[in-house]
């Protein structure tokens, strides 16, 4: 049983990681539905759900949303792997 709820319920890293996906591709079923789970018991990745569309729709109307080869790109792997390691 641990293994099957181990399985669907994601950490708010993931959670995260998802919310943040979803903006820019689509999301598999299983990926939906977790997050969705998650998100039916986790207030705070809800607001920040909330947030990043919000964010989202403010840039995209302040900047008219960029194009995928402008969009600045984290190249250097120390930083990469920094920024993962505070979400």
């Amino acid at each position: 049983m641990k293994k099957i709820i181990h399985t669907f319920m994601l950490s708010c890293k993931k959670a995260a990681e998802l919310i943040d996906k979803k903006s820019v591709v689509k999301l598999s079923r299983r990926e939906k539905m977790q997050l969705k789970l998650h998100l039916s018991i986790c207030e705070g990745c809800e607001v920040y759900q909330k947030q990043s569309k919000f964010i989202g729709e403010l840039i995209t109307k302040h900047f008219g949303g960029l194009e995928e080869e402008k969009a600045p790109q984290v190249k250097n792997e120390e930083l990469k792997n920094n920024i993962s390691s505070k979400l």
